[in-house]
């Protein structure tokens, strides 16, 4: 059975005309029900409490301190792109749990995901770019500090580099970094992942899945993962405000299609988180994101 992480605090409240679409954590689940890709079985919460040594496997002490206290600096408060709360760091540790119980549920199932996640811009000491704590990066680690994983493949196809991902795995030996972006988006500087593919403006779905087809097969025969974190950020498409490239919807759904067949092919579990989209209107987000789990379902169920 397909399971997804959701709840309440991923819909966090923000300021009026706040640019992050925190909509679409409502209307995705909403949409996927509606149409019988999902039902309530499918959905979970993440479990509580929420335990801070989970986040200290790769953020420091001093970070999660500053969280938990709410004595970011202004500057550094800016940097993350939120207003400070304590219901936000609630939603952003939520996250954090959801995706590693997705992962445990993906070494069960074979696929699991998270409706929220994908917070790649978060660094062991610092946040940005709407991520404050990073849970692709807290849940590799997890397979790493309790399973023993020896080989983790993050395969980051959000339009932004993963700059905060590669930071925390710098100098790991258990977790390689994949991430296919856009060469003149943000961030500004770039970090060194194992592996960058850049892509020049206006990268359209030919270009895109031929490169990504060559680099992750070629990746998946040489390192043999035992688990992949996929980040399928719908900010690829043509249509979003930050993105830069020149994918259509049909052309995400390959790529989607491309790693879960990678993945059920070589009996890799994997587990999805969603990461961003900006298009101006909210259906085209949606409906890319929506493909994600049709296709899970399809692939793996």
């Amino acid at each position: 059975m397909l399971k997804v992480a959701w709840a309440e605090s991923y819909c966090h409240p923000l300021p009026e005309g706040h640019r992050f679409p925190m909509e679409k954590y409502i209307l995705l689940p909403q949409q996927l029900l509606y149409e019988g890709t999902l039902n309530n079985e499918n959905l979970f919460t993440p479990e509580l409490p929420l335990d801070d040594e989970l986040f200290s496997l790769v953020h420091s002490q001093e970070y999660i301190n500053k969280l938990n206290q709410l004595t970011l600096s202004r500057s550094e408060e800016r940097r993350t792109g939120f207003p400070l709360s304590e219901s936000l760091i609630h939603r952003e540790k939520q996250i954090i749990r959801g995706s590693v119980d997705a992962t445990l549920f993906a070494l069960k199932f074979g696929c699991a995901m998270n409706i929220a996640g994908g917070t790649h811009h978060a660094f062991s000491n610092k946040g940005e770019g709407f991520c404050l704590l990073n849970d692709i990066a807290v849940s590799a680690q997890y397979l790493v500090e309790y399973f023993g994983f020896k080989s983790i493949l993050i395969v980051d196809l959000d339009v932004h580099q993963g700059n905060g991902t590669a930071e925390i795995f710098t100098s790991s030996k258990e977790v390689f970094t994949f991430s296919m972006h856009g060469k003149n988006n943000y961030p500004l500087h770039k970090e060194k992942s194992d592996l960058d593919i850049e892509l020049e403006d206006g990268t359209g779905d030919k270009e895109y899945l031929a490169l990504l087809d060559a680099n992750l097969k070629s990746l998946v025969d040489r390192l043999n993962p035992e688990f992949i974190f996929f980040q399928s950020g719908v900010d690829v498409l043509k249509t979003d405000k930050l993105g830069r490239l020149g994918m259509s919807i049909s052309g995400c759904k390959d790529r989607d299609r491309l790693v879960f067949e990678i993945c059920k092919n070589n009996n890799i579990p994997v587990m999805v988180s969603m990461g961003g989209g900006y298009s101006e209107e909210i259906r085209f987000i949606i409906e890319a994101h929506a493909n994600t789990y049709r296709l899970a379902q399809e692939i793996f169920f």
